[in-house]
């Protein structure tokens, strides 16, 4: 994982450089910073939110089953939150017991389809919006 500043969105590739960016219900996945440091809280340990393997760390929102079919706007990024992220086995290799601690209030973060692409850079406005559906 590397941790970048400024990124591409298209529709079709997701994220530049993110070879699982293809169009479906998975182009992206986004953590949330407080949900995270609860997990991390749990384990009594600080690990870097790069270890979850998600694409986008955001701060502000704690997702919830009732986000699904939410849009989420980042700068003049607009995506459609589709599932949570089920947090896999390589998530106790980063830390043991890490995934367990992701599993509740889907601390494990959100899969989103890109509806909108555009930039998305550090300290652009976050806005969950209504649902589509």
């Amino acid at each position: 994982m590397q941790e970048t500043f400024s990124a591409e969105v298209s529709l079709n590739e997701g994220l530049h450089g993110d070879s699982k960016g293809k169009p479906g219900p998975r182009q992206i996945t986004i953590l949330s910073k407080e949900s995270w440091v609860k997990a991390c809280h749990d384990l009594d340990v600080d690990l870097p939110w790069t270890a979850r393997r998600a694409n986008l760390l955001i701060k502000g929102f704690e997702f919830l089953p009732t986000d699904v079919g939410r849009t989420i706007q980042i700068g003049d990024v607009i995506l459609e939150i589709t599932r949570e992220t089920d947090p896999c086995w390589k998530m106790d290799k980063a830390h043991q017991g890490l995934k367990e601690a992701l599993m509740p209030s889907w601390r494990g973060g959100v899969c989103c389809k890109i509806l909108q692409a555009g930039t998305i850079t550090t300290g652009d406005n976050v806005e969950l919006g209504k649902e589509l559906f």
